[in-house]
């Protein structure tokens, strides 16, 4: 899946790899238990999911992922891949937006070895 991403994962990756998201670092394609998140911030505790058309049919499936997700501690955001693709600054306002519940990374020592 890292080697072939659909369109609207790949620009939301250009937009958050190398920790350009306000200093977060996000993880693409990341494992948690059977699960794989299409992106993945450990410091937040964010999981991110693009969702495509098939998503529209799957909306039960995709719900007990999601409560299944959660209940390893993970916070849940999902972005319609044509906001992704279509308005991209919309779509990292959101992120930001759900990460700021978490310390910046650059506050908590991040980078340093410090850890909060």
């Amino acid at each position: 899946m890292r080697k072939e991403p659909t369109r609207s994962e790949h620009l939301l990756w250009s937009a958050l790899r190398d920790r350009r998201l306000d200093g977060y670092k996000f993880r693409r394609q990341h494992s948690v238990g059977p699960f794989i998140l299409d992106f993945y911030c450990a410091e937040a505790g964010l999981g991110v999911e693009v969702d495509g058309a098939v998503h529209e049919t799957q909306q039960i499936r995709d719900a007990g992922r999601q409560a299944a997700l959660e209940s390893f501690g993970i916070r849940f955001l999902r972005l319609p891949a044509a906001l992704v693709e279509h308005d991209l600054e919309v779509a990292l306002q959101l992120i930001q937006s759900a990460l700021t519940d978490c310390p910046s990374p650059a506050a908590a020592g991040e980078g340093s070895g410090v850890r909060a």
